[in-house]
């Protein structure tokens, strides 16, 4: 009798990824068996691309250009758009409110610029599975957030 493993792909696409870690994070998931169904530029972009799939992706990691004054209305757009998406973000911004910001948004993850491929995966691993992941920098905002809501 022939045993078959399969496991579903973990789908997920990259929002607004113009950062060379992005890219290698990229490779790197990508060769390890994640299924990157899509990249964009930009939020809006990625929303155009996510209303054109038939089956979405279970998480958007979004490198987040908090420099873009209408990034945080963006997020809330893709948020109110694609409820069942879990998101992680990625920046280097490592201040409270930014942070808190996204957590009131639903967002389950946040890797701070300079996490590895390591970091990207266990992320993905983490949050797919229900949990919450948060890079050391940003992680005790997120435990106070969670204690307090």
């Amino acid at each position: 009798m022939e045993t078959v493993n399969t496991t579903k792909a973990i789908g997920i696409a990259f929002i607004n990824d113009k950062r060379l870690i992005v890219d290698l994070a990229y490779n790197d998931l990508v060769t390890s068996g994640i299924d990157v169904l899509f990249r964009s530029e930009d939020i809006k972009d990625g929303i155009s691309q996510l209303s054109a799939l038939k089956e979405l992706p279970q998480i958007c990691i979004i490198d987040l250009d908090f420099y873009d004054k209408n990034v945080l209305a963006q997020l809330q757009e893709l948020r109110t758009l694609y409820p069942i998406i879990k998101l992680i973000g990625h920046s280097d911004i490592d201040a409270e409110k930014a942070v808190k910001s996204l957590l009131e948004m639903g967002f389950m993850g946040y890797l701070l610029i300079g996490s590895d491929v390591y970091d990207f995966k266990k992320a993905i691993e983490v949050v797919t599975n229900g949990g919450k992941y948060f890079s050391v920098g940003v992680a005790k905002f997120a435990q106070e957030y969670f204690t307090n809501n």
